[in-house]
């Protein structure tokens, strides 16, 4: 019976062994061929003699059939696995094919059997055949691929990339085919998957900053109001005068603090609709007249005029009445604020220009001093200030472009800033229908 099963695995080795020459000398054939031409014409013209040439084409023939291919791996037991471009295992193909995340199949070398099209999408660098350090030269990940192989122990890193772009992932490196395995023996395959922590990284570093911005800007309100309930309690306790002036100034202080809370309120209520479309109907042209109206005593303080150009009838399109008010309202205060002391402000409402995609193009302009180009693709940023002193002293809370960004996006629209020093600055707000 020995004999039987030793004689079967004998002739099943050797059937083995005949099927993969026959791969080899087909998959070489062309090879070959060239060869057998190169010998042709030596023996023609450079008289090499037939029977040497016989027998340099035979050496070369066996060789083609005793050497594997440059993707062939010796398997324990004497078996080969021929995986020279890619992966034969179809269903570890369609599985990795079917996950979201990317997903990476590697042989014994670290060389890439196959990548999903997720993988080949956000790593378009990454090819089947090459190995993985070609394309990651991370060596934490590196080293998590070598422990993973050697221990058959899964592992996870998180791998961290700042070119072209800065992105965060989690990788977990899997052994699998570890079925017959000896102990001590190395997994045949890993296959590594990877989950984006991109996102999240960054809402991460927002909360951080939004809470570092909004403590700062609370902190000084309230150690002046602290500092000034002290005095009103010691040395200006009987002192009316004083207490007069303190109290003028904790107000104001209070009011500031009020107006940064009810900032900070619009902003959270609006992101948190940020992706429903407003369905209500809003009059631009009659909102426009209504927030000039409004602003009219403020500009006779400021010694400005506002000038309000428009066409004849109503300009209706779908929107939140009183998020756009809140939007207009805010670039024209802020041109009255920030322009020039005595100065003019022009509100137009008009077409939007084609080819935009928009129908209304609504923009606010002043003739004040104008903002270095290096501070405008920030100005809509949360509590950034190209001056933060001359707008503290102004009341403002450095929410207020934010909100309008934000506002703006909702409807679906396109806000623009345009300014240099000495030539004013100019908001443009384009709104679909």
């Amino acid at each position: 019976m020995a004999d039987q099963i030793s004689q079967g695995s004998a002739d099943g080795w050797w059937s083995q062994a005949r099927l993969r020459a026959g791969e080899r000398l087909v998959g070489r054939r062309a090879l070959l061929a060239v060869v057998a031409l190169v010998l042709a014409g030596l023996v023609a013209l450079a008289g090499l003699s037939a029977g040497g040439a016989l027998l340099g084409y035979a050496a070369i023939v066996a060789s083609a059939i005793l050497l594997p291919h440059l993707g062939e791996t010796e398997a324990p037991g004497g078996a080969v696995d021929v995986e020279p471009t890619g992966l034969r295992d179809e269903t570890a193909r369609d599985v990795a094919d079917a996950l979201v995340d990317p997903c990476i199949i590697l042989d014994r070398r670290s060389v890439v059997l196959h990548r999903n099209p997720a993988a080949s999408g956000q790593f378009p660098a990454l090819r089947t055949g090459d190995p993985l350090a070609f394309t990651f030269r991370y060596p934490a990940l590196l080293t998590a691929v070598d422990a993973a192989r050697r221990t058959g122990i899964s592992q996870s890193v998180e791998l961290h990339q700042t070119v072209p772009h800065e992105t965060w992932h989690r990788v977990h490196i899997s052994p699998f085919g570890l079925a017959g395995l000896e102990e001590g023996e190395e997994a045949p395959r890993l296959i590594i998957t990877m989950q984006t922590l991109t996102e999240m990284k960054r809402v991460e570093a927002l909360r951080s900053d939004f809470i570092a911005d909004v403590s700062h800007e609370l902190r000084t309100p309230l150690t002046s109001l602290i500092g000034f309930i002290d005095t009103l309690l010691g040395p200006a306790a009987k002192d009316p005068q004083a207490r007069q002036k303190f109290l003028g100034i904790m107000r104001a202080q209070a009011e500031r603090m009020s107006k940064l809370v009810n900032d900070l309120l619009s902003l959270s209520r609006i992101e948190m609709h940020q992706h429903v479309r407003p369905t209500g109907t809003v009059d631009l042209a009659q909102l426009l007249r209504e927030i000039k109206d409004g602003l009219q005593t403020q500009a006779q303080e400021a010694g400005a005029t506002i000038e309000l150009a428009m066409p004849e009838g109503s300009c209706t399109m779908a929107g939140d009445k009183d998020e756009l008010y809140e939007v207009f309202e805010n670039l024209v205060d802020n041109a009255i604020k920030y322009g020039r002391e005595g100065g003019h402000v022009a509100v137009s409402l008009a077409p939007a220009p084609e080819p935009s995609g928009y129908h209304f193009q609504v923009s606010v302009t002043d003739d004040g001093p104008g903002i270095a180009e290096e501070h405008v693709p920030r100005l809509t940023e949360r509590f950034y200030r190209v001056d933060a002193d001359n707008s503290r002293k102004k009341k403002g809370t450095g929410l207020g472009l934010a909100i309008v960004k934000h506002i703006v996006s909702r409807h679906r629209g396109s806000l623009s800033i345009r300014s240099r020093p000495g030539e004013g600055t100019r908001v443009e707000v384009l709104l679909p229908r």
